[in-house]
């Protein structure tokens, strides 16, 4: 009997064209919108194999109700929307795409510290509304970033990548990780500090760090408080590491500066949230691997290692 797949977001038919020489694959065509759950739940039943992206809710109900389940494909370098214990139990692999999205988040989360830092959204729409009359010495004037200090959360592979980008503009690095990271101390020079040094010393907070249960609510507004008034705050990891009511306070009061945001607690984010009312905000819609070279690498490494463990072999990158 022909194994089947489902692939849960539509992609470019070139990408899954070698499953579809071995396998039954369906894909949900909308591309404007996400799966319902119910929808995917009900897909899941006949399913030897699912790809999905970290919208979808990969739970202990949708990995029980795939019977004949073998793999979970996400494709995304981190996997908090899976239920990993329930899949170890159902014995599930579960995979995800790390590595070629390294360099392309990176950039990403590297671009938004400048943004943030040098008003750049803010001034390009000041131009667009037809509002700049005339040159003034501080009209939109922002902050340095060469040669300041940078403060990373979570020194994982985008954190040295992101240290190495910082080299580049003779900044100070500061890190904070759960272990020490002697390849990017000898490599970059960075230092190890714990958490509220670096919220004191760093103009510019870079968060990376992966969401779990001890990094949920990571910065509140205790943390915000240990902050220069001057800091710019970045997150590129996940949105429930950042309490944002707490954030938006801050901003508001002063005690920080900007924020330069891809991530967001609930995506995509109410155009009515307060934090996009703030002048002093840089929002993206989650794009920290979103280039075309990258997105194409991350489906095709979903793709492989659904081939990998349909036909009995290893995954290549399997989460446990």
């Amino acid at each position: 009997m022909t194994q089947r797949i489902f692939i849960s977001r539509k992609l470019p038919d070139e990408v899954i064209a070698p499953l579809k020489e071995n396998y039954d694959v369906k894909m949900w065509d909308k591309e404007d919108r996400p799966i319902p759950y119910e929808e995917l739940v009900k897909e899941v039943k006949d399913a030897d194999a699912l790809l999905t992206t970290l919208s979808e809710n990969v739970n202990k109900e949708l990995l029980t109700a795939g019977n004949k389940l073998k793999i979970v494909a996400n494709m995304a370098v981190g996997y908090d929307n899976v239920d990993i214990s329930s899949a170890k139990d159902l014995g599930i692999t579960i995979t995800n795409t790390p590595d070629v999205l390294t360099e392309s988040t990176a950039d990403l989360a590297f671009a938004l510290l400048l943004a943030t830092a040098r008003r750049m959204i803010e001034a390009s729409e000041y131009v667009k509304n037809g509002d700049w009359k005339s040159w003034s010495p501080l009209l939109l004037a922002g902050h340095d970033v060469h040669r300041k200090t940078i403060g990373i959360v979570g020194m994982g592979s985008i954190g040295k990548v992101v240290a190495k980008r910082a080299t580049g503009f003779d900044m100070n690095i500061l890190y904070y990780n759960r272990s020490r990271k002697q390849d990017a101390e000898d490599e970059l020079g960075a230092k190890y500090v714990d958490f509220d040094e670096l919220l004191a010393q760093s103009d510019f907070i870079v968060c990376l760090t992966p969401l779990t249960e001890e990094t949920k609510d990571m910065f509140t507004r205790e943390a915000f408080k240990k902050m220069k008034q001057t800091a710019v705050f970045v997150n590129a990891s996940r949105g429930p590491v950042v309490n944002e009511k707490d954030l938006y306070d801050a901003l508001v009061s002063g005690e920080i500066a900007g924020a330069g945001l891809d991530v967001f607690v609930n995506e995509p984010i109410d155009a009515d949230h307060p934090l996009l009312k703030l002048k002093q905000v840089v929002a993206m819609p989650h794009i920290g691997s979103a280039t075309g070279e990258t997105r194409n690498k991350m489906m095709k490494l979903c793709v492989e290692n659904i081939e990998a463990v349909l036909s009995n072999k290893k995954a290549i990158t399997p989460v446990f």
